[in-house]
């Protein structure tokens, strides 16, 4: 699927006629088995500021499947090995925006970007993991250091980034509240073992967690939770500090409702809080995160999977929120 210019779901053509990949000096072709989604393709889609996208362009961060060329000089591996694809290239920048990504047939990595897929995970597991589960993975446990017994409150649950964060507080020992948009989603969340949730269309999350716990105290450490993950921004940024305990802390990565909130300072001071955002993923986290996979620990959610002439309607569910967990695309 190939973008021909910013703007919208008509500017994405698929295009049968677009030319294959070769395989240059440190180089390899991979055959794509699938091929993930996540919100930042809507926004590389729409355009975003101060970032120049060389057109036209695939989009796709996501990537796994297996080699079937290599160039001059590629060590250690061979072809029909499966791999996952590190979205993030030093030498050329992140994939499926400053160069072809994962929504094709064939996809051009460099070396370092090649990371093996153990026995026993699916290209569509594998795929689901780097942009959602490697940056809440790095997030929740190297950045936001959550502990047993925490009480997290995830908000935007339902989403790629969402359910992983509730999987991984869970493993973690932790109580987890969810708030989503409706109750169904709330019951599939509780299924993935969270706690409680609220449905934030009916009642505003943070007066839920006063009715629960209690209103948080500036001069004791009662009331409200531990931890807030946001990563939606938007409305949601200021009720995110109230709701918070005294010492607690936010935890973000994004910002998918909206990156400018106004931001009530005084909660931070008073009530000790800490802002802790999280960037990225490094490979470390993605090969752990393929393990808890392999050994039956973790298995990502995937609500629809698409073929390559869907990805349109792929990314359009994205962008309206209407899925739950991830959206795979396989050739």
């Amino acid at each position: 699927m190939v973008l021909t210019e910013h703007g919208g779901m008509d500017k994405l053509v698929y295009r049968a006629d677009y030319p294959d990949p070769k395989a240059g000096p440190g180089q390899a072709v991979i055959k794509v088995g699938a091929c993930s989604l996540n919100y930042h393709d809507v926004f590389t889609r729409r355009g975003m500021p101060g970032i120049k996208v060389p057109l036209p362009v695939i989009i796709g961060l996501d990537v796994a499947g297996e080699i079937v060329e290599l160039g001059e000089g590629v060590k250690n591996w061979s072809i029909g090995d499966r791999v996952l694809i590190n979205p993030i290239d030093p030498k050329r920048g992140l994939t499926g925006e400053m160069f072809d990504g994962g929504l094709a047939e064939l996809f051009l990595a460099n070396e370092s970007q090649l990371i093996r897929i153990p026995d026993g995970v699916t290209f569509a597991q594998a795929a689901a993991l780097p942009v959602a589960y490697g940056t809440a993975h790095r997030m929740m446990f190297t950045n936001g250091d959550i502990q047993k017994g925490d009480k997290v409150l995830v908000l935007g649950a339902s989403g790629g980034v969402g359910t992983c964060c509730v999987i991984l507080a869970k493993m973690a020992g932790c109580e987890v509240i969810v708030g989503a948009s409706s109750q169904d989603k709330i019951d599939r969340l509780k299924a993935l073992g969270a706690d409680w949730g609220i449905n934030y269309e009916e009642e505003q999350f943070e007066k839920a967690i006063f009715g629960k716990y209690g209103k948080p105290h500036r001069r004791t450490f009662e009331g409200g939770v531990d931890v807030v993950v946001n990563f939606t921004g938007g409305d949601t940024w200021v009720p995110s500090f109230k709701a918070l305990k005294r010492g607690g802390k936010v935890l973000t990565c994004g910002a998918t409702a909206g990156y400018d909130p106004k931001t009530d300072i005084r909660y931070i001071w008073t009530f000790e809080l800490k802002v802790l955002g999280s960037n990225s993923w490094t490979v470390e986290d993605l090969e752990a995160l393929m393990q808890m996979i392999a050994d039956g620990r973790m298995e990502p959610p995937i609500d629809r999977i698409y073929s390559l002439e869907e990805a349109g309607e792929a990314l359009r569910v994205i962008e309206d929120r209407e899925v739950f967990g991830k959206v795979i695309v396989q050739p």
